[in-house]
């Protein structure tokens, strides 16, 4: 699965994840002020403190996470760009043969939320 998401307003973002934060107590003050700069300096940090993988899949029937990593990076993303379309290997890439079954759902594929 992966998710590729547009942040509107990075600043509500940050905030949020600060708020998280603030309200944990049981996160020790070295990490409470390391978490809180990781948050401000980088949005992509602060959507990590505040989207947790196991939530998003924990009530699917017949599915158990058994590892999540987080990477991000920043993409002019065009949904009608053939580069977004999986191929046959469930890899993201332009594809010479035709688009026959494009919008079937699969277990690779991605989700745009925007």
């Amino acid at each position: 699965m992966e998710l590729v998401l547009e942040v509107q307003d990075e600043d509500q973002v940050t905030k949020a994840a600060l708020r998280r934060i603030a309200a944990d107590p049981e996160l020790p003050q070295a990490e409470r002020t390391q978490a809180e700069g990781a948050v401000t300096e980088d949005t992509a940090e602060a959507l990590a403190y505040l989207v947790d993988p196991f939530d998003l899949v924990g009530e699917v029937p017949g599915v158990e996470l058994q590892q999540a990593s987080w990477s991000s990076e920043r993409i002019d993303y065009d949904p009608d760009s053939p580069d977004w379309d999986l191929d046959e290997d469930g890899e993201y890439g332009e594809d010479d043969e035709d688009d026959e079954g494009e919008g079937e759902g699969g277990s690779g594929g991605g989700i745009g939320i925007g």
